[in-house]
């Protein structure tokens, strides 16, 4: 989407009345009207119920005009489509924190490695980085497994 007054497409600052909104998006006002009943696009709303539409808002009304007039897809289907993004943008999320939480860990863990060693007794003792498995009971065996 062009810049409108300064604000990009992904701008979430409700700023426009409908009648604007539905100028830049090239639709009816009543149209965007309907979309709010449906849930499609959902404005922000002033303290006397008016709606406030935001850059974001324009550009998804106009993603449900080229879906609906261009491709030939339902309102319904663009509601499920748009639930799908929200989700897989969800789990982007998620997975980024795990991945952030693995790495905090295996930096807890000496960057990933893993050392063993075998005690006196046959069980397996975890070691930390430069840590040395207790030889007072005899020979240990030490296992190293390469990082990943």
């Amino acid at each position: 989407m062009a810049r409108i007054s300064g604000l990009s497409g992904d701008d979430r600052t409700p700023v426009f009345v409908i009648s604007v909104a539905a100028e830049l998006a090239g639709m009816h006002a009543q149209t965007l009207r309907q979309y709010d009943r449906i849930g499609l696009v959902t404005p922000s709303r002033t303290r006397g119920g008016g709606r406030r539409y935001s850059a974001a808002d324009v550009t998804r009304l106009r993603e449900v005009q080229r879906l609906s007039q261009e491709e030939g897809v339902s309102l319904a289907a663009i509601q499920r489509i748009f639930d799908l993004e929200h989700q897989v943008e969800a789990l982007r999320a998620r997975v980024a924190e795990l991945d952030d939480e693995l790495d905090a860990a295996r930096e807890q863990l000496g960057e990933g490695r893993r050392f063993f060693a075998v005690g006196s007794q046959g069980d397996i003792v975890a070691l930390r980085h430069g840590q040395r498995p207790d030889r007072s009971g005899g020979q240990a065996l030490v296992v190293w497994q390469q990082p990943r």
